[in-house]
């Protein structure tokens, strides 16, 4: 059992949590409690660490096959990126996917700028799944779709949801377009989102929560819209924008009928 901090493996599982870097450098990335370890792909887990009491609480057989590390219930805590730990962490593969990973059938996909929040990020790409969004793009400048708040807010569609980042994202656009992709931005100036025809291949620009997105990215876009508002809001948060943008395309490809399922 690993009963102290000092210990190099529970250092790096310290460094995976807290670093992006780290994280890219070792291609892996941190998973925590049961019900994301339960997710996990199979071939993807590289070793798990779990405490004495949660392993006491699981049949023999769980430990067939597997790797894993006891840990004590103190050095577990310094590793947890919860309050209430569950006792079990993994690190877990990372995925690189490519550009045609994002298309699907007919692609509708969600390109992000320099978002900052890892709560937005992660109910983003949870809610793209639920909606039926075949991939996503995101600047280099966006947190870490890995961030350890990221992940546990997808509650496990980040196994599922292709994404990937671009180092430079107008040239990623200019990719989209040459694949037939409608590319539309979410912006004040836009008109109403209702007014447009999602059903084919489609693209929505969600900028930075406070900012917005950039000039530069908005005169890549073919159309700008903007959710119509009631009362004197003025816009939404992002997630909740990206969920409007999102479920509007899906009803409209639901009536289609293209969508058995909702």
């Amino acid at each position: 059992m690993i009963t102290s901090t000092g210990n190099q493996q529970i250092k790096n599982l310290i460094r995976l949590r807290t670093s992006g870097k780290a994280r890219r450098e070792q291609g892996v990335f941190l998973v925590e409690g049961i019900r994301m370890f339960q997710e996990i792909p199979a071939g993807r887990l590289k070793k798990a660490f779990v405490t004495e009491v949660w392993l006491s609480k699981l049949p023999a057989a769980w430990q067939e096959g597997r790797e894993y590390e006891l840990v004590s219930e103190r050095v577990f805590r310094e590793c947890s990126d919860t309050l209430t730990p569950q006792g079990i962490l993994a690190v877990v593969e990372a995925v690189e996917y490519s550009r045609e990973a994002l298309l699907g059938k007919n692609p509708c996909i969600l390109l992000l700028e320099n978002l900052q929040d890892p709560g937005n990020l992660g109910t983003i790409i949870r809610t793209a799944e639920g909606a039926g969004v075949t991939g996503i793009m995101l600047s280099r400048d966006t947190v870490d779709i890995y961030n350890p708040k990221v992940v546990r807010a997808t509650m496990g569609a980040v196994f599922r949801m292709p994404f990937r980042y671009e180092e430079d994202v107008t040239e990623g656009v200019a990719w989209l377009k040459r694949q037939g992709i409608c590319c539309y931005a979410a912006h004040l100036s836009g008109g109403s989102l209702y007014e447009r025809d999602y059903r084919e291949h489609c693209c929505f620009f969600i900028g930075n929560e406070g900012k917005g997105l950039s000039d530069a990215l908005t005169e890549q876009a073919d159309y700008r819209i903007r959710i119509p508002m009631a009362g004197q809001v003025e816009s939404l948060n992002a997630a909740t924008a990206a969920t409007v943008l999102m479920y509007e395309a899906m009803r409209q490809r639901y009536i289609k009928g293209e969508l058995k399922e909702v």
